[in-house]
């Protein structure tokens, strides 16, 4: 039987790289040849690269392949930011992955055979290169069903300041159960210039042959019926939607400082607070957390970035941090008998799997999502950017695996708030619920990717249904 060659294309960024390296796992488990085609950054990233090697490294039988940068733009184009004030980084970013169209479609044209094409949400100009070469094309939608349900929905909005006029206003929209406007990403809820390319891009979502979604069934089963029942696309057909996550980062680095930490330290006793590679606060709230965190008297594993503006999504690396400048004096001193401040970076995988860590302060991006409900800790919610306002409202509300920390929407968190949500989640009785319902649902995350669960199998009906579109 000739082996089946699909190639993946993540479009930017590290946090796209990462589930689109385990999608390629998977697809070497069912016996396919992948290639992993990637996009350098508009301006070079020690990040990325650094990434791209790792994920090299570790994955010996993928193939990865940075395409060639594209042909320079003229002086000036229009969205791009050629103007003289700086463009939005999500016009930035689809800009630059619009003018790759034609190094991925060369590279596509060099390969002696393609049986499939998978896209992240951002590359829907990919889709004419497939229409193109007659190749069947997918999404890989790295983030929850029911913010897929959503977007959908929201790809069908005509305008883009649609959103921005409702404020707090209670939306609702099939899959998903009522939340405030504001809880959109802030391109729609503030009607910034990035609106209108992801519409566009989303408004693409229903042209693929299917949508891979990294998420199990039972996990979000509303929303899962909505989109098989076609509701999120009223005006056309949704195509195929396959749950067939959580799909996870593997173990990092055993020998880390924190892991040896963390050996020493009881069963169940640390709070891990991260938030993700972009997630950064200004001085006052890392002082609050600080605070919050020693008053608790809770043991603690934190990753502590320098600040940066949140407007700045930049894939430019932060200095590394200053601690004694950044936290309130003598803090450190004062708790290194029950924490651990790292800089900048923890192998969070194998500290969320670790023994001895209960509960994770998360920002609700979906990769650390999954891989904390996977782990069996209940979630501390603290939502930043992008979609994370409306994963907590999952997390909190339709799945009821965490719990909101108050205070992030009026710019501040309180100490008191940290403190408080801290020793709750740790001591009290609703903590302890908490973490009997995660602890369920981690076993049901486990069976769902094992043999005959429901992602196995959902995997397997998508590459029969890849092989039925590449019959002659």
């Amino acid at each position: 039987m000739v082996k089946r060659s699909v190639v993946l294309y993540p479009g930017l960024g590290v946090g796209h790289l990462t589930p689109m390296v385990e999608l390629a796992k998977a697809f070497l488990h069912h016996g396919a040849a992948v290639t992993v085609a990637l996009v350098e950054p508009p301006t070079k990233s020690p990040d990325f690269s650094a990434a791209v090697a790792r994920a090299a490294a570790s994955n010996p039988s993928v193939t990865f392949h940075v395409l060639p940068p594209p042909p320079p733009a003229p002086a000036g184009p229009s969205g791009s930011g050629g103007g003289t004030s700086p463009a939005h980084h999500v016009v930035v970013m689809l800009y630059h992955l619009k003018a790759m169209v034609a190094p991925l479609r060369d590279f596509l044209r060099s390969l002696p055979a393609v049986d499939a094409l998978v896209l992240d949400m951002f590359c829907g100009d990919a889709l004419d290169v497939a229409a193109e070469l007659k190749l069947p094309v997918f999404y890989f939608y790295a983030s929850g069903a029911g913010d897929l349900a959503v977007f959908l929905n929201v790809g069908r909005t005509s305008t883009s300041t649609a959103f921005a006029e409702l404020g707090d206003s209670l939306v609702s929209f099939p899959g998903a159960p009522p939340f405030k406007a504001s809880d959109l990403p802030k391109e729609f809820s503030e009607g910034s210039p990035g609106a209108k390319p992801i519409l566009g891009a989303l408004h693409r979502l229903p042209e693929a042959d299917g949508i891979l979604v990294n998420t199990f069934e039972s996990l979000e089963a509303r929303a899962v019926r909505a989109l098989r029942e076609g509701l999120c696309v009223p005006d056309r057909s949704t195509p195929p939607v396959y749950c067939i996550g959580p799909l996870v980062s593997g173990s990092g680095e055993k020998e880390h400082e924190c892991l040896r930490w963390l050996d020493k330290q009881p069963e169940s006793s640390v709070v891990f607070l991260s938030f993700g590679s972009l997630g950064t606060f200004p001085k006052k709230q890392l002082e609050e957390i600080a605070i919050g965190l020693e008053k608790s008297g809770q043991r603690f594993l934190w990753v502590v970035r320098s600040p940066r503006d949140l407007e700045d999504m930049s894939s430019q690396p932060l200095p590394e941090p200053d601690l004694d400048a950044l936290l309130p004096e003598g803090f450190l001193g004062r708790t290194k008998d029950t924490g651990l401040v790292l800089k900048s970076w923890a192998p969070q995988g194998d500290v969320l799997r670790h023994r001895a860590t209960g509960a994770f302060v998360t920002h609700c991006g979906w990769n650390s999502t999954l891989e904390g409900i996977t782990a069996g800790l209940p979630l501390l919610c603290w939502p930043l950017y992008a979609e994370q306002r409306m994963n907590k409202v999952f997390i909190v509300e339709v799945m009821k695996l965490g719990v909101e920390m108050k205070g992030y929407d009026e710019e501040l968190v309180k100490a008191e708030e940290v403190e408080t949500k801290v020793r709750w989640v740790m001591e009290s009785q609703g903590g302890q619920a908490l973490r009997d319902r995660v602890a369920e649902v981690k076993g049901r995350a486990i069976e769902a990717i094992e043999e005959e669960g429901s992602s196995h199998a959902a995997f397997v009906e998508f590459l029969k249904d890849l092989d039925t579109m590449n019959l002659p």
